[in-house]
């Protein structure tokens, strides 16, 4: 298998292109890439193959591949699908390492488009090539002056070299971010469209950037994912590698999904799957195109904050206020100064606001320091992981440019791991050097903090997402065939997850005698059918609560009848008897697998919270135990689980307990093991028993 990483080389830094299927003209798809590699200025060989032609656009043609005799490392394969076959022919024998291919007609037009696509990327792994593609705009490598595509958007102008990778499934989107780097700019090191990923996905361009020591910060566009652990291995190296990643993915709805998969034939997935997998490593997710280059530009320009505080200086108090609504709806820290602090500032200026935000008020306009010593006061007082100010229009004033310099190069040096942002009007040129003392500028102060909130997030977790190898859990035999409940609660009471003592009956007098153990010790029953058929029990009327031994006869006579009744074909295998379980928070937890990422775990607070508010967290497994502990506290529900109004906290590290031992039974079953669910899982407090899993469904494959 050909080294994913190293492999690449020929595609992103070749030294000899040859160009199959190049033309005359500049304009056509197979003369573009030779226009812009002589225009541009490529310093490697360049050798146009057309067999119908002596010379393209000044340089010699070779009739084939085979025919140049030199060393080739990348060939652009601009041809009609049905000539792809033959060209890779070419290719293997004339030791071409790498192919950029331009062709469509291929999976993105149905079933047997996708079957040639097979055999063309079958025959390119057969001879070595690394084939990116088909269906795409190509790469590019700004720094060397690479230019293997026939995208239109360099000959408008080119985008300026830089730190700052871009890979994109979609040809047009890349194009276009392209042409926004361009007018933003935003300086590029490695562009890349992928298209329907016969080979070269976006996972291993990723990779490519994160090992890249040309490329600081990843922007990244997918519609769906092909090879989920492939994916993961690359954002866990960018995330070790402290490079940030901002992503475009799109699918999140029915039609957006239907859309990307006849666009590039890519499976969209589930949404909420892709969140998991973003939070778990760090990645910035953008929502458009205007939030994508925003999370970049702070990403390039500020590097990884130190935490989620945020200080907020501003010479309006209403502004002020506004930018303390969002941080808190960001859910960054506003931290108060100390009362010393405050009191300096007072004395500076009496009728200031001196708690965070700052308003320092218009007094700066009498005496310009006073912006410089209280924002130093500011970050003298507490270590903040971000600073922002907002000077209304000020900046358009060449008179104030001066004073905003003298600010950013002052907290500069004194506070080198503090983010700095700047919010005010200023030209192109000003934000430039702005950036280049490593401080951020924005119009709007909002769209600022919301931008700082996503960096800030990304960098929240404490130990990198790398895949973790599985824990060694519990052995645990799983049954075969259809699993009822009885079955599916002994295979978690073996995993480690605590369960209900519960009994199966089978006569209403054995009902009778079970439901008189439990009222001997003070609990009411509950009644449930025991059939594989039926995972919904409470569907048919499978399920009878708060049953006391007067009324057990009736109750198992009842739950019989109801099954009966409404699916008289399915199988039934007796009554479970259990304890009612009171008090407590209502969860569910459960495994299920994801076709692309596998086994993902979730928790989420049960009843109608899950149902109605959806209020659920997912990691994809293996996971730690951090991340676990992680997950419960993202829900919305967290704080009925901490003790809202005075309730007693849950057993917040039994509930992780049970978690990860769910997480385990999923990893020691594998494929076995289609999904696993708990509802409900039962959060207690220590004291009164900890967590108890009450129901159970196991699917098996």
């Amino acid at each position: 298998m050909l080294d994913s990483v190293a492999s690449l080389g020929a595609l992103f830094s070749p030294r000899a292109i040859a160009v199959v299927g190049a033309s005359s003209n500049a304009r056509k798809i197979g003369g573009i890439p030779v226009d812009y590699l002589q225009r541009f200025g490529y310093g490697g060989d360049l050798y146009p193959v057309n067999p119908t032609t002596d010379e393209v656009q000044g340089l010699q043609a070779f009739p084939s591949l085979a025919e140049i005799g030199r060393p080739v490392d990348l060939a652009i394969l601009s041809l009609p699908a049905p000539q792809v076959p033959q060209a890779l022919t070419d290719a293997a024998e004339a030791g071409v390492k790498a192919a950029v291919m331009f062709s469509s007609g291929f999976a993105e037009t149905g079933e047997q488009g996708a079957a040639a696509q097979a055999r063309v990327a079958a025959q390119a792994r057969e001879a070595g090539i690394r084939l990116i593609g088909p269906n795409c705009l190509g790469v590019m490598n700004l720094h060397e002056n690479v230019y293997a595509t026939f995208s239109p958007a360099p000959g408008v102008g080119r985008a300026q070299a830089g730190r700052i990778g871009l890979v994109s499934q979609s040809g047009a989107f890349g194009a276009y971010a392209y042409s926004m780097a361009r007018e933003r700019r935003v300086g590029l090191s490695i562009w890349a469209t992928t298209g329907n990923e016969a080979d070269v996905q976006v996972a291993d361009c990723l990779q490519w950037l994160a090992q890249d020591p040309g490329t600081d910060v990843i922007m990244a566009y997918m519609e769906g994912c092909r090879d989920g652990e492939r994916l993961r291995q690359a954002l866990a190296t960018a995330q070790q590698a402290g490079k940030p990643v901002v992503m475009v993915k799109v699918g999140t709805t029915a039609l957006g999904a239907q859309a990307a998969a006849s666009h590039t034939a890519a499976i969209a997935g589930d949404d909420r799957v892709y969140d998991a997998l973003f939070r778990q490593y760090g990645v910035m997710r953008a929502r458009n195109l205007t939030e994508f280059f925003d999370l970049a530009y702070v990403a390039s320009v500020a590097g990884r904050p130190q935490g989620q505080s945020i200080g907020l200086f501003t010479v309006s108090g209403g502004v002020g206020a506004l930018m303390a609504d969002e941080a808190a709806q960001q859910g960054l820290t506003v931290p108060e100064l100390s009362p010393a602090a405050q009191q300096t500032i007072r004395e500076w200026v009496p009728f200031a606001a001196p708690r965070n935000p700052v308003d320092i008020t218009g007094q700066v306009t009498n005496d310009p320091s006073l912006i410089e010593r209280a924002a130093h006061r500011m970050l003298a007082d507490q270590p903040l992981a971000c600073w922002m100010g907002f000077f209304a229009a000020a900046g358009a004033s060449d008179g104030f440019w001066p004073v905003l310099k003298s600010l950013v190069v002052s907290l500069r040096a004194a506070y080198p791991e503090t983010v700095l942002a700047i919010s005010t009007l200023l030209s192109d040129d000003k934000r430039e050097e702005l950036a280049q003392l490593n401080c951020l500028s924005f119009d709007d102060p909002c769209e600022g903090i919301r931008a700082l909130a996503a960096l800030m997030h990304a960098g929240a977790s404490k130990e990198p997402g790398v895949p973790q190898p599985a824990r060694v859990g519990r052995a645990v035999a799983l049954p075969a065939g259809p699993v009822a409940e009885p079955e599916a609660l002994a295979v978690l009471r073996q995993a480690g997850v605590p369960v209900v003592d519960a009994v199966v009956v089978r006569s209403a007098a054995e009902a009778t005698n079970a439901v008189r153990a439990l009222a001997e010790q003070g609990q009411d029953a509950v009644l449930k059918v025991v059939s594989a058929d039926l995972p919904h029990k409470s569907d048919v009327g499978g399920v009878v609560l708060r049953v006391t031994p007067d009324r057990a006869e009736q109750a198992y006579r009842q739950v019989m009848a109801a099954v009966q009744q409404a699916a008289p074909q399915a199988r039934c295998d007796g009554v479970l008897v259990a304890p009612c379980v009171t008090g407590g928070v209502e969860c569910i937890a459960g495994v299920h697998r994801d076709p692309v990422f596998g086994p993902v775990l979730m928790v989420g607070m049960g009843g109608v919270h899950v149902e109605t508010l959806q209020d659920v967290a997912l990691r994809l497994l293996p996971t730690t135990r951090a991340e676990v502990h992680a997950m419960v506290r993202e829900l919305k529900g967290w704080p009925i689980l901490a003790g809202a109004r005075g309730r007693p906290p849950v057993d917040d590290d039994g509930l992780v307990d049970a978690l990860l031992a769910l997480a385990d039974l999923a990893l020691a079953a594998g494929d076995r093991l289609s999904a696993v669910e708990v509802n409900p899982l039962i959060a207690r407090p220590r004291a009164a028993g900890g967590c108890v899993a009450v129901d159970a469904l196991l699917t098996l494959t």
